[in-house]
C-alpha cells in the first residue's frame, strides 16, 4: 500500500513538472532551432533576419504556425511560410518542408497571363508578363485560344 501512495505522488509529482510548450515563443524556437541547424548548408544569417509568429494552433503533439521573415531593419514585405510541427519532449521539432502560406504558387503570386499585383515591377531587362520568349505576343498556329477548352 505504501509503495502506490508513493508510485502515486511521484507519478502527479513528475506530471506537475512537466513544461507548458503550447506557447507561441517555443514555436519560434522550434522554427529557429531548425533554421540554425540548416544555416552553414543554406548560408543564411538568421541574425539578420527578423522572424516572427503571427499565428499558431495546436492540436496535442502537433502545432501548425505561419511565420514570417524579413530582414532586419528594412521596409520590405515579409516572407511568410507555414510549418508543421511535433512536440518532442518539451520542444517543437519542425517535420517536412515549410509551405508557402496563402498561395499555394508563393506570396505574390499571379494567375499565368495576369499583371504582376499593384505595387511590383519587373528587373530590368524581363519580358512583359504574358509574353513569348523571344517578344512574340501571338500563340503558335493550330494552338487553342488561351482559357478556351479546346
Amino acid at each position: 500500500m505504501m509503495k502506490r501512495v508513493y508510485l502515486l505522488v511521484a507519478a502527479l509529482l513528475l506530471a506537475a513538472c512537466s513544461k507548458n510548450i503550447q506557447t507561441t515563443e517555443a514555436v519560434r524556437e522550434g522554427v529557429m532551432d531548425r533554421l540554425n541547424s540548416m544555416a552553414a548548408k543554406s548560408g543564411l544569417d538568421m541574425s539578420s533576419m527578423q522572424v516572427d509568429v503571427p499565428a499558431v494552433t495546436f492540436d496535442r503533439d502537433h502545432a501548425h504556425a505561419t511565420v514570417t521573415f524579413k530582414p532586419k531593419n528594412s521596409n520590405a514585405p515579409p516572407l511568410e511560410l507555414a510549418y508543421e510541427l511535433e512536440r518532442k519532449g518539451d520542444k517543437w521539432v519542425v517535420t517536412g518542408d515549410p509551405q508557402s502560406a496563402g498561395s499555394p504558387h508563393g506570396q505574390g503570386a499571379t494567375d499565368q497571363g495576369a499583371a504582376p499585383q499593384s505595387g511590383t515591377s519587373l528587373p530590368p531587362g524581363h519580358p512583359a508578363v504574358g509574353a513569348s520568349p523571344g517578344g512574340a505576343t501571338s500563340l503558335p498556329p493550330g494552338h487553342p485560344p488561351v482559357g478556351s477548352n479546346k
